[in-house]
């Protein structure tokens, strides 16, 4: 605010978070029936962006069967004792970015 007595002016000002990218991408991994898959990726920073893991096209949540971990800009998924079923793509999205393997 600006008060000059007779006159006065307010302004704003807004701050933006900038956009995370990825620059560490997801790699293939194979796992033997019964064995946990662990897929990583890291972000250019840390952000309060919302970052989803995805099986096929279904979103993943932690549970018992997934374990999903933010450690400052590096996101882990862990799919504990993987089956036959879990074959196909995983993807990870932060923002406009993705990452597949």
């Amino acid at each position: 605010i600006c008060d000059t007595g007779d006159q006065q002016t307010t302004a704003a000002v807004l701050v933006k978070e900038p956009a995370a990218t990825i620059v560490e991408k997801l790699k293939d991994v194979t796992s033997y029936e019964g064995e946990d898959a662990v897929f990583e990726c890291r972000l250019s920073r840390e952000t309060t962006q919302d970052a989803q893991w995805f099986l096929g096209d279904v979103p993943l949540q932690s549970n018992e069967m997934n374990e999903i971990r933010v450690q400052g800009m590096r996101h882990t998924l862990i799919l504990r004792k993987v089956t036959l079923e879990d074959c196909g793509s995983i993807s990870f999205k932060v923002g406009q970015h993705t990452s597949a393997a």
